[in-house]
């Protein structure tokens, strides 16, 4: 005897064999792994701004920032500066609907000295689910400068202090603290990490730099370390668990450096190739890749498994041509091929273990946003508010460029199914209404 199941279980089925394998938050800076990658299907491949085309919702965000959204189930978090009144802001936002459904002035303060590219919020939030926490840089003209035998000390600069704050989904403030002074002529930015109890946060500066390490729950100091060599640098470390030792890896300030997150101490250190770093890390389960930076370009390929200083014998493969200084690198899903756009819009791909370039093509004018990484596939965003959509592999193929319709300098985020990019003025949902 044969059964028929009903209409409606058939239907169902359906539905539910086309929903992404899996839903994952956008918590931090680059993604739940801390480097682009979302493990989402389904994601939209063409749309246009200005014809509103797979455009769920935008909504004009107040002042301005570089800094990306992060996504945490229901909501959406961003952080501004409204430069005429010197505000800085936490905004939450209604996934669904982009709606604000709150603001917070975390500070006010006078807007510092920064680099041309820069923004006065260039910090991307992170999440726990339980709170929000916040960096910014608080300029304060009594602030220690602690610019003795720094090799920048001389650049004009405006003294002040890093700032991190924590807020729950309601917009209360937890806590706020000043964990250490900054000097930069060219500006702040360091997202705020979160690892077990902790909020890391970077304060390479020119000056007395250090790495921190906070209390989530309270913003109490539990670790700090000082940074070898007194230059600025804008990027959070990567943690990942490698052979049985924890190591948050950070490229900044003349090396590359491993760390125990838990409290500080130093595993392994590569000296230099160069002075200044804006780029994030990738790891494809073997090495970990860096580009940078200023003056001079590069990308490395490291082998993590060194102790104390292994500049002389952990660099796998390097290159100096097509190397990018501000957006990050990405891997493709499967770690095989390894991507980077440099600022002036030259893509390569490479094949990440022997370091073989594929080909190099150039995608746009120029570029500030990281790259993210979904269901096979490569999003580049340009200067211009322009996606470049790109298949990982020997072979350069475009599968499609979207236009947003207004300069973007933010890296995108993903989840739910949807696409969220910060323009100078607003941020779109993309995906179907």
């Amino acid at each position: 005897m044969r059964f028929k199941l009903p209409a409606i279980l058939l239907i169902l089925f359906a539905l539910f064999r086309v929903q992404p394998a899996v839903a994952e938050n956008w918590p931090a800076w680059r993604g739940p792994r801390g480097d682009g990658s979302s493990l989402e299907k389904n994601f939209p491949d063409h749309w246009n701004g200005p014809r509103g085309e797979n455009i769920a919702w935008k909504v004009e965000i107040p002042g301005q920032g570089h800094a990306s959204p992060i996504v945490w189930d229901d909501r959406i978090f961003v952080v501004t500066c409204r430069e005429d009144s010197q505000e800085r802001l936490l905004l939450c936002l209604d996934r669904a609907s982009g709606r604000i459904l709150w603001q917070r002035v975390v500070l006010r303060a006078a807007l510092e000295r920064k680099n041309a590219l820069n923004s006065y919020a260039s910090s991307t939030p992170a999440s726990d689910g339980k709170l929000i926490y916040v960096t910014f840089f608080e300029s304060d003209p009594a602030a220690p400068a602690n610019t003795a035998g720094a090799k920048y000390a001389k650049q004009p600069a405006s003294p002040g202090w890093m700032v991190v704050a924590a807020y729950d989904f309601d917009g209360k403030r937890r806590w706020l603290v000043r964990p250490g002074a900054f000097n930069s002529p060219h500006g702040f930015c360091s997202p705020p990490l979160v690892f077990e109890d902790l909020v890391i946060v970077n304060g390479d500066h020119d000056g007395d730099a250090y790495l921190v390490a906070l209390k989530r729950a309270t913003g109490e100091t539990v670790w700090k370390v000082p940074r070898t060599h007194r230059i600025r640098s804008y990027c959070p470390p990567l943690v990942r668990q490698i052979d049985g030792r924890t190591q948050m890896v950070l490229a900044g300030a003349e090396c590359v450096a491993s760390y125990d997150p838990r409290n500080g101490k130093q595993h392994w250190v590569i000296e230099g190739p160069t002075e200044q770093y804006v780029a994030s890390l990738v790891y494809n389960g073997k090495l970990f890749f860096m580009t940078a930076g200023f003056p001079t370009f590069h990308l490395l390929a490291i082998r993590p498994d060194g102790q104390g200083d292994v500049t002389k014998t952990h660099v796998v493969w390097q290159t100096t041509k097509g190397c990018a200084y501000v957006p990050s690198p990405i891997l493709s899903g499967d770690n095989r091929h390894l991507l980077v756009v440099s600022d002036g819009g030259m893509a390569s791909c490479f094949e990440a273990q022997t370091g073989e370039r594929y080909w190099m093509e150039r995608i746009g004018p120029h570029f500030s946003a990281s790259p993210i990484q979904a269901d096979g596939r490569v999003f580049f965003v340009s200067d211009r508010g322009v996606t470049t959509i790109i298949r990982p592999g020997p072979k350069f193929s475009v599968e499609s460029k979207n236009e947003l319709g207004e300069d973007c300098y933010a890296s995108p985020a993903v989840s739910h199914g949807r696409i969220y990019i910060r323009g100078e003025k607003n941020v779109y949902c993309i995906g179907g209404k």
